[in-house]
């Protein structure tokens, strides 16, 4: 184990077949054809480099390569506290997380609603993607009470007033409407407290079901309710982009817990 100052190398083979870009003999192809970079150089077949410090990229594309890093999607249930611990709650989100490193959600979703949820042990990372300044969209879908009007869906996206500001969806798409209830997809840019509870609210059409089903490019799929999965290096790659971070940082958990505790509560 290197000492206090020493850089941890390891061959770019290991670090890029543990992000997820292949087997090593497949990194090695994309090693000779020239599509990886660490700090900025071209790599060549047996260069090493330090995976906590070091910038890897692979088609100018960042790789967070920290091999401390965690990063999951949970299909969250209805009925799940997004806490770790409350005892209080009925049930927690404490037994639904994997095992091994101590992970924090990315925001949160109330109890009754339901979808994906981001969990990380990178502080950074998590802030970023929930700050409004970054602007990472969030996509659910909505059950609502009645026929919505087209005055309404209007009002969303031009904006409402709620009584901690205006608030606005950047799309509403896929609307379909019955007599006593409609369905529909709202993009955020950002999350406040119940933000689109309260939006629908405002606009005469309160939600009865609530599920998110992206974070960025990152989808809620096939995963069902309670079960959770590593991302992939294309989603991992993809977030950290989005967040304007070019390496990982799981040591900064203080911020995790700082974000995990924070708006985006719907």
């Amino acid at each position: 184990m290197p000492g206090p100052g020493q850089r941890a190398e390891e061959r770019l083979q290991r670090i890029l077949a543990r992000a997820g870009y292949g087997s090593r003999r497949a990194v090695e192809d994309l090693i000779r054809a020239g599509r990886v970079t660490v700090n900025g150089r071209p790599a060549i077949l047996g260069s090493r480099a330090d995976p906590a410090m070091d910038r890897v990229a692979v088609d100018g594309v960042p790789v967070p390569a920290h091999p401390d890093l965690r990063l999951y999607k949970l299909n969250k249930p209805p009925g799940v506290t997004t806490t770790l611990r409350d005892p209080h709650a009925a049930r927690s989100l404490g037994s639904l997380l994997p095992p091994g490193p101590r992970v924090f959600p990315v925001g949160r979703l109330d109890r009754d609603s339901e979808g994906l949820l981001l969990l990380t042990n990178d502080g950074d990372l998590a802030y970023r993607l929930q700050h409004p300044r970054f602007g990472v969209e969030k996509e659910y879908l909505l059950e609502v009470e009645g026929s919505i009007s087209r005055q309404a869906i209007r009002s969303l996206e031009t904006g409402v007033e709620l009584d901690d500001g205006p608030a606005r969806a950047l799309r509403v798409s896929g609307v379909q409407r019955r007599q006593d209830r409609s369905s529909l997809r709202l993009v955020m840019g950002e999350g406040r407290k119940r933000e689109v509870r309260r939006m629908l609210e405002a606009v005469g059409f309160p939600v009865s079901r609530l599920a998110r089903t992206r974070v960025g490019a990152v989808e809620l799929g096939n995963l069902r309710p309670g079960e959770v999965r590593p991302l992939t290096s294309t989603e991992t790659a993809d977030l950290y982009r989005a967040a304007g971070l070019d390496r990982a940082s799981p040591r900064s958990s203080s911020r995790a817990d700082e974000v995990a505790g924070d708006g985006d509560l719907q």
